[in-house]
């Protein structure tokens, strides 16, 4: 009975320890909200030329390329791999975008990152927060991008028809997979390959490999 009481608090507290945040979690996460928020600019500036052929043309299917704006998220979690990174990172990176200067308003670009942030960080949490595998981050970019696609429809198409609504969603959960969640972990694994993130689950796992 003692043996059992104290493999239960060993292992709670090596969980304890897992979920910690460590100074070094702050300081490369904000860092990498940061980086991806001044992409997040970028692409806003370069959102009207990219988006407008194709909304002209297929309505709704502009939702996809918008998986930009989600990488924040799940590329945060795989390399802090800590509850609440998804969130923190995507939070970050829209404010860093709003305060550089946003045609959508500063205050509504911070509300899309924390629904955005919020939608992959579900995902995450729903694995305990112990599984970082390519089907994980597809999951969690597909996720913040249904996230992204209720937040627009009831924020920016409101009473848009039906048609519109379903393509536009399945469009963000399609790009969210593809651009947030697959080049979010090979850019992880691309960083963890060349020995940036030796402090960090993602490295060590790489060099173990």
């Amino acid at each position: 009975m003692h043996a059992t009481v104290t493999t239960s608090e060993s292992a709670i507290t090596t969980g304890g320890r897992r979920f910690r945040w460590r100074v070094v979690d702050i300081v490369v996460a904000s860092i990498i909200g940061v980086a991806v928020g001044v992409i997040f600019w970028a692409w806003g500036v370069a959102w009207g030329p990219v988006s407008a052929p194709i909304e002209a043309l297929l309505p709704g299917l502009q939702a996809a390329p918008a998986g930009v704006w989600l990488i924040a998220g799940v590329l945060g979690a795989l390399i802090i791999r800590k509850p609440g990174a998804a969130l923190y990172t995507e939070l970050v990176a829209a404010v860093v975008s709003s305060l550089i200067g946003s045609q959508w308003g500063g205050l509504l670009t911070i509300e899309a990152g924390l629904v955005q942030g919020l939608g992959a960080e579900i995902v995450f949490a729903l694995f305990l927060y112990r599984y970082w595998r390519l089907p994980v981050a597809l999951l969690a970019g597909a996720a913040a991008g249904l996230a992204m696609a209720i937040n627009d429809l009831v924020l920016w198409y409101a009473g848009a028809a039906p048609a519109f609504a379903v393509i536009y969603t399945a469009s963000a959960i399609v790009g969210g997979a593809i651009i947030a969640g697959g080049l979010s972990w090979l850019a992880a694994r691309g960083l963890a390959r060349s020995g940036a993130l030796g402090r960090f689950a993602a490295g060590r796992e790489i060099r173990a490999s």
